[in-house]
Order: structure tokens, then C-alpha cells, then sequence
């Protein structure tokens, strides 16, 4: 019989599985909807997806308490407003991918400015290893043709300042009712944009909504439940490992659905970044008889 670590790892592997499919999914639903208003309506139906399973804690949480949530979802909207619309532009999501994932570096340098949290000597040594990453990215094409990669580091900038303040808030109210606030308000704040900026067009193909759905219920709602069940019950650094498979997922989806090819120099740029991810997760363990710890 599985111990209950070893099923909450399977379980946060299947989420990342989930997490990489919600980014062909997404790609595959803007070629008939426009990108705010997909996700308008993707966010919005996906926390009344999620609300039956934190509705008493909603009834029971203070006012205060879920305005300051409804709050931080708009750091949230602004991450995945710069994410969809990178989507829109790019070619290459296995590279977008391994972009956002960055968020996971930018973390401590935002907690430092912010909280004034010194990062962990870990930090340091995988900060430069990701920028020569990130470097390999840009400078293997032409910076017109990288466009998009703008979006896609401002998707990982306010994920990662939306990730410090939203731990600050994450001990007031029940994890499952947090997200379910934040996703709604994501959901009201682009729809509103998209009213504003968008036209939806007069038809829309029923393939299109398939794969609206398939973003709401499999990439959205159960992705979220998955990632919360996973993490209660998996050791926090094991956690961390695991969720650095999406954009390697994302890549090779990438390549299998859309037939991407990724330059040489971008493959070593996505192997800089996943080194740069697996030395800060673990500490700079990767290396025999090396162990960093916090100054």
C-alpha cells in the first residue's frame, strides 16, 4: 500500500501534467476567443467550480479578511493578463514556460525589497546560473521575434510578488477559500478589461469551447485542488521539485502538439534555468558533500 507521502508526490506530478496541458489548452482556445475574455470567463467558472468546497469557510471568514484576498488577486490578474497575452504572440511555449518559472528566483529578491527577507546563499548561486539561461533565450534569435518574452518575465514578476504577499495572507483564511476568492477576482478584473478592449466574435466554433472547458475543469479547477491536497501531504522541499517539471511537461508537449523546434541555443537556455530552479530547490545539494545554508 502507498505511504502517504509517495501518493502525494503522484499527485503533485499529475498536477504539473495538468499545468502543462492548461498551456495547450489555453493556446488552443484563443484561436476563437479573444484572450482576456477567455480567461475572463475561464477564472470565473472556475472558482464556482471550486466555491461548494469552501463555502462554509466563506460564510464564516470576516469581511476584512476576504477583501485584503479579493486584494491580492489583483496582483494575481495582472501575472496572468502579461501570461495570456505572451500566449497570444508566441510560438514557443516550452520557452515561455521555462520563462515563468523564473518566478520561483524573482521570490526572494521581491522579500528582501519588500519584508526585507535576506535571500538564502542558494539564491545567489542560482541567480546567475538562470540569467545565463535567460541570456541563451533572448540572444538565440532576433529581439523582434522574442517579443513576447517581455510578457512572459513580467507574468514571472508579479507571480513572484504576488507569491510574498499572498504568504503574508495565506494564515488568515483556509488555503482552498484563498484561491477560490483570488480566481474570481482574476475572473472580474480581465473580464472587465476585456469588455473594455475586446470584441467576442459573432461565431464561435464548438471545438473552441471544448477546450474552454477542458481550461476550466481540468487546467484551472482540478489543477488547484490537486496542488492543494499534494502539498498537504508532501514534505515541503519535495513539493518544490516536483512543481519544476511544468515547463519541462510544457516542452515536450509543445514539441509533440505543435511540432515546436527549439533552437540549440535555446535548449541550453531551458537547461541553465531548470539547473538554475534544481540548485535553489535544493539548496545547492545537487553537488556531492555541498550543502549552502542560510547566512
Amino acid at each position: 500500500m502507498l505511504n502517504t507521502e509517495y501518493k502525494s508526490s503522484l499527485i503533485l506530478v499529475m498536477t504539473t501534467i495538468l499545468a502543462a496541458f492548461g498551456w495547450i489548452f489555453s493556446k488552443e482556445a484563443i484561436q476563437g476567443l479573444p484572450p482576456f475574455g477567455f480567461i475572463g470567463l475561464r477564472f470565473i467558472l472556475a472558482s464556482l467550480c471550486l466555491l461548494p468546497l469552501c463555502y462554509k469557510s466563506l460564510v464564516k471568514a470576516r469581511l476584512k479578511d476576504i477583501t485584503s484576498a479579493a486584494m491580492v488577486g489583483c496582483l494575481l490578474a495582472g501575472a496572468i493578463m502579461n501570461w495570456i497575452y505572451a500566449i497570444s504572440i508566441s510560438d514557443t511555449l516550452g520557452e515561455g514556460a521555462f520563462i515563468v518559472s523564473l518566478s520561483m528566483l524573482i521570490v526572494p529578491l521581491v522579500g528582501w525589497l519588500l519584508f526585507k527577507e535576506r535571500p538564502q546563499r542558494a539564491f545567489w548561486l542560482s541567480l546567475p546560473v538562470a540569467m545565463i539561461g535567460l541570456a541563451f533565450l533572448s540572444l538565440s534569435g532576433s529581439w523582434q521575434q522574442s517579443s513576447s518574452q517581455f510578457f512572459f518575465i513580467g507574468c514571472a514578476t508579479m507571480l513572484a510578488l504576488h507569491f510574498n504577499v499572498n504568504r503574508k495572507y495565506a494564515q488568515k483564511l483556509p488555503v482552498l477559500l484563498l484561491t477560490t476568492i483570488q480566481l474570481f477576482t482574476v475572473g472580474c478584473l480581465v473580464s472587465l478589461f476585456s469588455l473594455i478592449t475586446e470584441d467576442f466574435p459573432a461565431v464561435i466554433e464548438p471545438s473552441i469551447w471544448v477546450w474552454f472547458a477542458l481550461s476550466v475543469v481540468l487546467a484551472t479547477s482540478l489543477r488547484y485542488v490537486m496542488q492543494t491536497l499534494g502539498q498537504k501531504g508532501a514534505a515541503a522541499g519535495t513539493a518544490a521539485l516536483i512543481m519544476i517539471l511544468e515547463p519541462v511537461w510544457t516542452v515536450i508537449l509543445s514539441i509533440l502538439w505543435y511540432g515546436e523546434q527549439l533552437s540549440t541555443g535555446k535548449l541550453i537556455g531551458c537547461g541553465f534555468i531548470l539547473l538554475a530552479l534544481v540548485l535553489y530547490r535544493t539548496q545547492g545539494r545537487l553537488f556531492k558533500g555541498f550543502t549552502l545554508r542560510h547566512r
